[in-house]
Formats: C-alpha cells, structure tokens, sequence
C-alpha cells in the first residue's frame, strides 16, 4: 500500500487513492493522456502493489510500454455453475491434496470475494407453448443435478467468501450488471473501482457501467481466487469513436452485430476496446451492454464505456441504493474516470463507426461476426423458395427460435420490441409454425415484471414464447429434445434445419444436434422468424402470412415505431420491479455461520462430481517434450466448442457409452458442460465436436468431418476417444498442431484440461485467443507459437511425424520445433514460447495452476 496517495474524498466520509498525483509526480500532465482503462490499472497499482515496485509499474502505463510484468488485484470472482462449480471442485481436490501431505485444509479458501450464480444447468426441455414449462424444466434440472447442487450446499458452507444465487433466478452476466456491481466499491473506509474477472468470456457485460471486467477461465480465475495478483503487461488499447445515431427500426442486436463484423475485421483481438464520442453518450446502457456483452466476438478482452449519465441514470432505473448512485459520480468526477475527464484521453490507434450507419442484420449461418444485412438475404443466397407442403417442414426450417441471453435480455428497448412484435401477429391472426420450438429465457425476473406491466406477456405466450427459465439456455447448447416427430422428420428427409435465436454465440454443432446451423437475430426478429418458419425466408419482403380479411401481411406490417417501444419503456421498467427481485435474492447469500467438514465426501458411483487428478499419475510426472505424436492437425478458427462441447450428449458418442455403462437414462444424461465436475465424463468430451476437422483423417482426397484421429505409426483412423485411450495405453505423449485464432470462443477450462488428461504436452498454433492459451499454461500444456509466414501447411505436416521442443522456456523466448519425418529426414523450426510472463513460467514449470499453490502453500506452512 502506497500511503503517500491516500487521501479524502470530497463530500465523504471515506478516504480513496489519488492514481493522479502519483501518475503525475513521474511525468506532469501524464495521467490527462492515459485512457480510462490505464487509470483504473493506475489505481489498482498504487493500492495495491509493492511501492518498490510501484515507479516502473506506472511507467509501463505512461510511457505505454509492454516488457514488464506488473501485478493486478481484482476485486471480486464472478463464476456462472459449469465453470464455477470445476473451480471449487479443483479447489475441493486441493484441499485433499494438502491434507494428505499434512497441510491444514481448512484454510484453503478463496481470499477475493466469490460470487457464484447456478444458471447453466438447465435445457429447455419443454418449449415456451407449455404454460408449465418454467416449473417442469426446473424440476428436470434439480433432477438431473442432484449431484452437482449437493457439491455447490457444501461449497457456500465449507469455503469461506462464497456467495451462491440458486437456480432459477437468472443470468450471471445480467445480475451482475443489475445488481451484483457497485461500479465503486468501498472496504475499511477506502473507495475504489470496483474490478472483477469471471469464469465466462461475457464477463465484459459489466463494462458498460465503466467496471473493468475480463472474461478468464476457470484456472485463472481459481488462482485469482486464492489471493494470487493476475500478472499482465499493459495491452493494446483502442478507441473506438462512435458518431451518429441509429437510424428509426433499429435495434441495439443490429447495432452490435455490425460492430463485431467491423472490429473483427480491424483486428482487435486482445486488445481492450474503448468506446467514446458523441454516439456513446446517445446509447442507453442497456444498448451499452449489448456491445460490451459481445466483446469475445469482437475477439477483444475488454469493451469498456466512460462513467457518465447514462451510467447514473441506469443505476437509478436499476434500483441501486441513493447514496451509492451519489458515490459513484462523487468517486467518478475526482478520480478521473467521469467521460468529461477523458477528453485529452490518447491511444494508438482509433477506430471510428458511424451508428447511423447500420441496418437491419442477423449473423449467421456459423459465426457472429458475419453480418448480413436482411435486405441482401435473397442475393446472399440464403432467403430462397418459401416451400410449405401441407404436413412437411420446409428446407431450411426453423426448428428452435429462441429469445435468450444475456446480450439482448438486458435490454428494456429490446424485449419490449419483441412483445410489441407478438400483440401486432396476433392482432392480425399469424402463428408460430408448428415445428418450431420457441423459448424466451431471459437473463433476470425484472424481465418479465416489466412485459407483464406492459401486458405484453400474455401476447408473447400465446405465440409460443412464455417464460421457460430465467437461465442461460439455447445459447449454450442447453435448447433440449425436439419433439421426437420432428427430430424423425429432419433425419429422414436429411433435411437443412436451422435455428434462430438472440444470443451471441452460433458455432456450428453448438445450439442443436439437429440444427445444422444457427443465425443471430434481435429478439423481435426471433418473433418474426417463429412465424416464418424457415430461414429460407425474405423476412423483409416475404408475406408471414394473412391477416382475417385475407390480406397479406409482411414484418413491416407488425414492426412497432420507435416511439411506441420508448414510451412503454418508459412506462413499464420501473426501479421498484428491481428492488423487488434483488432484494430477496441477496438475502440468501448472508453467511449463517454454518458450517460443515472442510473435506467433501467424494460420491462413489457420480457422474457429475468426482475428486480430480491433477497430483496423480501422468500428470504429476515430468513432461519431456520429446517424440511426441500429433493427436489432430487443425485448420483455422477453432473454437472451445470444437475442443470441448456444451450441448446434449448423444447415446453414439463417447460420453454417452460412459454414461450408458453407468446406468443413467438416456433422457437424463445432460450436457456436456453439466459433467465437467467428473473427469471421467468430461474428458470423454474431448475433440467431440461432430464438425470437427482434423486433417489427418481424409475421405477421398477430403478432410472428414466428425470426432475422429488416425493412430500412428499404424495409420488406423478411429474415433477420437479410442485414439486417445490407444496412446494413453502406450504413455505416448501428444502435440497438436493447429492454424490461426486457436481455442477461440467461451471460456473453458476442459478445452484445456481434457488435452492434458489425454497426454498433450505441446500445442503449435499460428495464434491463440488469449483465454485459452492461458487455460493451456495453467494446466501444465506448452502453447508454443509459428513465426509469421510458417504454418503446418508450408511445412507439409501430415500427421506421420514426430516432435521434440528444444530451448530453455522464457517469457516469449524462441525455442525449436524439431520435425522427424517418417522418412528420416529432420527438420529445425523457430518458434515463439507463448508463456508470457514470469509467473507463467513459473506456472507451467510447476505443473500447473493448482501444483504452483500446492507448493507455495506448503511451503509456507512449513515456514510457518
């Protein structure tokens, strides 16, 4: 703690860290030039860092340098279940690991307050059109999760500094904006930013509000958790102005999707994006929350927002207490952090986007970045011949439409247009098509409080789109079982089934078995495309149907004016309804003292908790890095998804063969993100991805899609998992080789943790997305990097070779790739060590995450 630059804050009775004067005691007038991101880094610094260290910290911030490492504090761990609940079941392992080495187990516990939230457990196995579906998917999911619920009781009771929200009370990212962050936090009289990390790549929801919040996964969120600083360099960050405003009929959905088309094609990934100018200070925050919501897809780590009026304004509309709504423009205005501070405010580089620019849009058919207008869906060859043969579905049929998370539920204007879009079809006699299988889950209970106070919910019911959950849900993969006639009919008819949802995320094989692919649409688009019931659809000049006197009716026939969605805005969405969903919730995350045995009692026969084995076998052994076999060469774009799937496992796949010999019902055997507590389920997951391409398994000169491998020095192909099983038989170790953009997508954890549970010592990629190659380090896995121009192609790798890796392991050191071909011939490759920092360094040498506190920990006990 630096005390020099503790001071009083005006008009309080606190004190706070002027980032400031010490800024500006190293070089006048450098802190009015350094972005919002480096001021509240700067903050962080002076409160927190070694003040031996604090001099050269600030100067990689003034001078933008990015050689030194320096530490950050965040305040709070913000987890959703899937991969907050592996956190603690890791951290449950740690505890037995400690005990059977004479450690005290009691006192590992998380030191940075943990807020975990139950909202990623639950599949929309009863559609929206059931006025039940809430209390039966509920019912379901505490059927299926008695395992899982039973583990996340004894964690709240066990660990110290845990808050759990149970299920059925929304989304992570929602309560967090809506509730959960204070913007300013204070703690023994000291007021500071509030700063957070949380175990799902949406954690940048919140960096609307102007609360600097990362996406991490779960590993690096444990070790944050334990009181370990997060080590980074200063990142590149990156203006973005906006100008302009939306044009009439726009959405905030149409908004962010031509943002993320723009900034993916600018490059931004990594970066920390800032957005600024006269069109930010015209977006709502709920519009501000849609985009920083999407910032994975943008590819950047953060999306953050200036503290202005709109901030002040939403914190009121969102029922926060009056004397925290006058602390954060107190705090903001004397800090720095208020937009009128930011003026002089330099980067790099700035981007600029015109918002009056955008139009109507969905993305789609695999990615979110790939916009397309819905004026252009004829001449991009997706809207075609609408085919409706009495009693068949059409090709491209819409077999899920789904409103649903967080990126668009947030946001009053949204959910109020879809309503709208609903009372005007049904004032006109149009349905939902009978095939399609629509939802509305949204991200909190505000959601539907307001829609009731609209009397729009009704409307929305009677096409199909009651409440289902208050969770995330289609997005994730969790859209459930189609009705067994239609899943008969897509089969048989191999037909092109499509689904259509509000959410951020459409990688192919991730929302449906079934859905062969899936688009991004604003929830009142969701609506329209339930009534269409085909994407092979003009939705802007194709008739969705007649009306009673047999008139044709098109979308701009039901689309509501901008001015009718605003007033019921402002009528509807009220501060009380908050209060009133928030105020109980909280109440049950109060401590009572309770509690009970610092070591879990491990169920025997469980498919969904199991102790992990991270000190055990293999993976406590040495890794040599040498003859290693390549389980998969891979192309571009591969996402978490393709290396550790989250939606329904199949009876065909391996996990289902696992879980079949453990007795449980196929209709019971859940997601894949459900088992990631058991690794003996989820490491089955491992490459299971059905779009999967590994290049060493060809079909007539064709790479061949599916979950497969070619065992070597055999050349047998067989199903990834089999592979996997053969080489562990053989203490074979592996390397993947792979392209650009590597494990980009959600943040999680298993895509790591499942390679290393096979053998993967070494991962060669032309680039990483940022989390997962820290997922990769933190599981004891060498994420090693091609010099630009060198890739697996100019090198002609076929899968028959092996590798060594050869160097001493430094930050961003060059060490060698050595490739022995089958022919004898042996060739030397430069490649980049992608440990970054000391600390990873230190990480990866240890084993990984949990080994390096293992050690630390014992150590100190030792000294103690």
């Amino acid at each position: 703690m630096n005390s020099a630059y503790r001071k009083k804050l005006p008009g309080t009775a606190l004190e706070y860290f002027d980032a400031r004067a010490a800024v500006d005691d190293i070089e006048p007038g450098a802190y009015d030039r350094l972005p919002y991101t480096s001021r509240v880094l700067a903050e962080n610094l002076v409160r927190r860092c070694d003040p031996a260290m604090l001099t050269d910290a600030l100067k990689q911030l003034i001078e933008r340098r990015q050689d030194l490492d320096f530490p950050w504090f965040p305040a709070r761990v913000v987890c959703h279940d899937i991969l907050g609940q592996t956190a603690l079941v890791d951290l449950a392992g740690l505890r037995d690991a400690i005990a059977l080495q004479g450690g005290d187990p009691a006192k590992v516990n998380p030191v940075v307050p943990t807020q975990l939230v139950v909202d990623h457990s639950l599949a929309v196995e009863c559609g929206g059109f059931d006025p039940d579906a809430f209390d039966k998917n509920r019912a379901i999911e505490d059927r299926r999760n008695e395992d899982r619920f039973d583990f996340i009781n004894w964690t709240k009771k066990a660990f110290r500094n845990v808050d759990v929200i149970p299920p059925g009370n929304g989304i992570l990212h929602q309560i967090n904006l809506e509730r959960m962050s204070p913007v300013v936090q204070v703690k023994d009289g000291v007021a500071f930013p509030d700063t957070l990390v949380g175990t799902d790549s949406h954690t940048p929801m919140v960096d609307a509000l102007g609360v600097l919040a990362i996406g991490v996964g779960g590993l690096e969120a444990e070790s944050v958790m334990l009181g370990r600083a997060s080590w980074m360099r200063l990142p590149d960050i990156i203006g973005v102005e906006l100008h302009g405003k939306p044009q009439p009929g726009i959405t905030a959905t149409d908004t962010v999707l031509a943002l993320t088309e723009f900034l993916r094609n600018e490059k931004v990934v990594s970066s920390y994006l800032e957005f600024f100018g006269s069109g930010a200070a015209h977006l709502t925050l709920g519009d501000r929350a849609t985009i920083s919501n999407m910032a994975p897809e943008f590819g950047s780590t953060a999306a953050m927002f200036y503290i202005d009026q709109q901030t002040i304004t939403y914190l009121k509309l969102t029922g926060r207490d009056d004397e925290l709504v006058k602390l954060v423009e107190t705090y903001a205005k004397e800090s720095g952090l208020w937009a009128d501070s930011l003026e002089n405010a330099s980067y790099e580089r700035v981007l600029s986007f015109d918002l009056s620019s955008v139009v109507r849009n969905i993305a789609g058919p695999s990615n979110p970045h790939k916009r397309v207008p819905t004026s252009e869906l004829a001449a991009r060859g997706i809207s075609g011949k609408v085919e409706n043969e009495p009693g068949l579905m059409p090709d491209g049929a819409v077999i899920i439409a789904a409103i649903t998370s967080c990126t668009n539920t947030n946001n009053p204007r949204n959910m109020i247009a879809a309503g709208l879009i609903a009372r005007n079809a049904n004032r006109l006699g149009l349905g939902r098509k009978p095939w399609v299988k629509s939802s509305l889950a949204p991200g909190s209970k505000t959601v539907a409080l307001y829609l009731e106070e609209a009397g729009l919910m009704p409307e929305l019911e009677k096409l199909g789109f009651g409440v289902v959950a208050f969770a995330c849900t289609t997005c994730n993969g969790m859209s459930g079982a189609l009705d067994p006639a239609i899943q008969k009919e897509v089969v048989e008819r191999d037909l092109y089934a499509t689904a259509v949802l509000s959410g951020n995320r459409n990688f192919d094989g991730r929302i449906h078995p079934y859905a062969k692919q899936a688009f991004l649409a604003s929830p009142p688009l969701v609506v329209a495309y339930a009534i269409a019931g085909t994407i092979r659809f003009d939705i802007e000049k194709d008739v969705l149907g007649l009306d009673q006197d047999g008139k044709p009716v098109t979308l701009k026939d039901i689309w509501p004016s901008d001015e009718e969605i605003d007033a019921i805005v402002a009528s509807s969405v009220k501060p009380e309804q908050y209060r009133k969903v928030y105020g109980p919730m909280f109440a049950l995350t109060v401590d009572n003292g309770e509690r009970v045995s610092p070591l879990y009692d491990w169920r025997p026969m469980t498919t969904y908790i199991r102790r992990p084995p991270y000190w055990e076998g293999a993976l406590a052994g040495a890794r040599p890095l040498k003859d290693m076999r390549p389980l998969a060469v891979l192309g571009d774009n591969i996402t978490t998804d393709h290396l550790s799937p989250s939606n329904a496992i199949m009876a065909d796949s391996a996990a289902g063969e696992y879980l079949a010999k453990m007795g449980l019902p196929e209709e019971d055997f859940n997601s894949y993100a459900t088992h990631r507590g058991d690794h003996l389920t989820a490491q089955r997951a491992t490459f299971a991805n059905p779009t999967l391409k590994n290049e060493m398994v060809t079909e007539n000169g064709k790479v061949k899609a599916g979950s497969l491998a070619r065992v070597e020095p055999e050349g047998k192909v067989m199903r990834m998992w089999e592979a996997i099983e053969t080489y562990m038989e053989r203490k074979q170790p592996l390397i993947v080789i792979a392209g650009a953009d590597y494990g980009q997508g959600s943040s999680r954890d298993w895509a790591a943790k499942g390679v290393r549970l096979a053998g993967v010592e070494a991962i060669v990629a032309e680039g990483f997305e940022r989390i997962h190659r820290t997922n990769l380090v933190g599981m004891g896995v060498l994420p090693l990097e091609f010099k630009r121009g060198v890739n697996r192609l100019t090198l002609a790798i076929d899968g028959t070779e092996t590798f060594d890796v050869v160097g001493e392991r430094m930050p961003r050191s060059d060490l060698t790739l050595v490739i022995k071909r089958r022919n004898g011939e042996q060739v030397e490759v430069p490649v980049t060590c992608r440990l970054d920092t000391a600390e990873e360094v230190s990480i990866y040498e240890a084993g990984g995450v949990l080994q390096r506190f293992a050690q630390d920990f014992l150590e100190s006990e030792k000294a103690a």
